[in-house]
């Protein structure tokens, strides 16, 4: 991988963000201000934030916005962890109620300091958001937990709708790219809760320099487990320090992709430089 890189790889026009905004952004921001909120949008730096605030949707990131992992490709930062807020669960909730989301998104950042990786706040924070929001769907995007099977059940006590988990990149990258995380546990995470009859989702990113055929071993890999949604999207990178891009893949390649998952026996898939695995959630998850 390594020998591949690029340094100074010009960004393709396709790959050049507009900013939108309105009204609604405002009252997004405002919204997540007053409760006290992170967001995976603001905390990741997601190309797609201004078009999703302006939506009047956001994706919630729990549990803090300082991650115990240094993932390559991640901008959360990687300080020391914060104390749990056990008013979060309401606060989410109540969000989620002002801003009238038919679809809610909650991931969190990796929390392995605590003894239940932040499981049983994922519960409390999914059956507060139904209880608040009786009509609402939720999609918790979980980390791997360690891929511990009791941690897993306290989620799925909760009864989301949808588990989403994402594999990141392909296996031949993974380890340089997610050295403390473990690819084996993210694959038995969705096969548990395919197991325990969840529609599971996964997202990949690509742009590392990996080949359609490594591309598509992945799709098996996650068909194997009974994966029902895939996202692939471009990597792009937040500084100097993390990795770096390799590639700017192509519009028409990824519509390759996407009709090779759907050949594959993904029920859907959303493939494109600025998809990320909770972008226009509430269409792909229909």
């Amino acid at each position: 991988m390594s020998e591949k890189k690029s340094k100074h790889l010009k960004k393709p026009e396709w790959i050049k963000v507009k900013l939108q905004g309105n009204q609604n952004s405002n009252t997004v921001e405002h919204t997540l201000l007053n409760y006290n909120l992170n967001t995976v949008c603001s905390e990741a730096n997601c190309p797609n934030k201004m078009e999703c605030y302006a939506a009047r949707t956001a994706t919630f990131m729990i549990l803090g916005k300082n991650c115990t992992r240094n993932c390559r490709f991640c901008n959360v930062t990687t300080k020391k962890p914060e104390p749990v807020n056990k008013f979060e669960p309401q606060e989410v909730a109540f969000a989620v109620q002002k801003l009238g989301l038919k679809h809610a998104v909650v991931t969190s950042v990796d929390r392995d300091d605590l003894e239940d990786y932040g499981a049983e706040h994922f519960r409390r924070v999914c059956e507060e958001i139904k209880k608040v929001n009786p009509g609402t769907t939720v999609e918790l995007l979980i980390p791997d937990m360690h891929a511990m099977h009791e941690h897993l059940d306290t989620i799925f006590s909760a009864k989301p709708d949808i588990i989403n988990h994402n594999v990141e990149v392909v296996p031949e990258f993974f380890k340089e790219i997610c050295p403390q995380s473990n690819m084996d546990w993210s694959l038995e995470v969705l096969r548990y809760a395919k197991e325990k009859g969840f529609i599971t989702k996964s997202g990949m990113m690509v742009g590392f320099g990996e080949t359609e055929e490594m591309v598509v071993n992945l799709m098996k890999m996650l068909r194997e487990v009974d994966c029902d949604m895939l996202t692939i999207g471009q990597y792009l990178q937040p500084s100097r320090k993390h990795a770096e891009v390799v590639e700017y893949v192509t519009p028409e390649q990824f519509e390759r992709y996407k009709k090779l998952g759907l050949e594959l026996g993904f029920r859907s898939v959303a493939s494109g430089p600025f998809v990320r695995s909770s972008y226009h959630a509430q269409m792909l998850d229909k």
